[in-house]
């Protein structure tokens, strides 16, 4: 099946950029948490800063430093202040997925592309950078007021855009942020892009792909990726 959607709507840290709050944590801490016990505190890491993003609004430096606190403070870890100044600054450094540069120009010129980000504004423009992609929009959470799973975040986007969800495809790795709500808001298609992250889950309605390039394939897009051709020695 194949599909024409007016926009498509992409997450952008998981999806396009490699998350890497986890695997930065884990550094930050490595010598306060024991290696047997940090799969557990990053677990908790990451839940904490989903319950953080369901209520009312809050900067994002606010987000991570909230749940980092109470990751440490749920583990009887030692917390110290420059310990969300070192996540939240090392977002702007994290760079993009395999293939998803090559994917995203390849569906440019003929699907307009929209991020859609729990991000700031003055921090999204760096990893917009890092996509070499044309955007036709960047929606952030600054500018919605409201985190995604939240609906808020969705709507706030389609009225910006002037479409319905019914012309959009969104495009996500998680379907805890992003694909569930999506699915309830009447989303024209779902696209899941299975990073190992999250489970698959059953009954929304998502197409699931294990390589971004097979995105321009659900967009009915004859796409050739790029082959790499081995560099002569001098």
């Amino acid at each position: 099946m194949t599909y024409q959607p007016k926009y498509i709507s992409f997450d952008c840290y998981g999806t396009l950029i490699n998350f890497e709050m986890g695997p930065t944590a884990r550094a930050i801490f490595t010598d306060r948490v024991p290696s047997d016990r940090m799969p557990a505190f990053l677990d908790s890491f990451r839940f904490y800063r989903l319950d953080e993003v369901l209520g009312d609004w809050k900067p994002f430096f606010d987000v991570v430093a909230n749940a980092i606190q109470r990751a440490c403070a749920a583990h009887g870890v030692d917390y110290r202040p420059s310990d969300a100044v070192a996540l939240y600054e090392a977002v702007p450094t994290w760079q993009p997925h395999p293939n998803v540069v090559e994917t995203l120009q390849a569906i440019a010129p003929h699907v307009p592309l929209v991020l859609l980000s729990n991000s700031m504004v003055d921090l999204i423009p760096h990893s917009v950078a890092h996509l070499e992609a044309p955007f036709h929009a960047v929606v952030t959470a600054e500018e919605a007021r409201a985190y995604k799973p939240r609906a808020q975040m969705f709507e706030y986007m389609c009225d910006r855009l002037g479409c319905g969800p019914e012309q959009m495809m969104h495009v996500s790795s998680s379907f805890r942020y992003d694909l569930m709500t999506a699915s309830d808001l009447g989303f024209m298609a779902r696209a899941f892009i299975d990073r190992g992250h999250e489970p698959v889950c059953d009954g929304y309605g998502v197409n699931r792909l294990t390589d971004i390039r097979q995105l321009p394939g659900l967009l009915g897009l004859d796409f050739q990726p790029r082959v790499d051709t081995p560099k002569r020695a001098a």
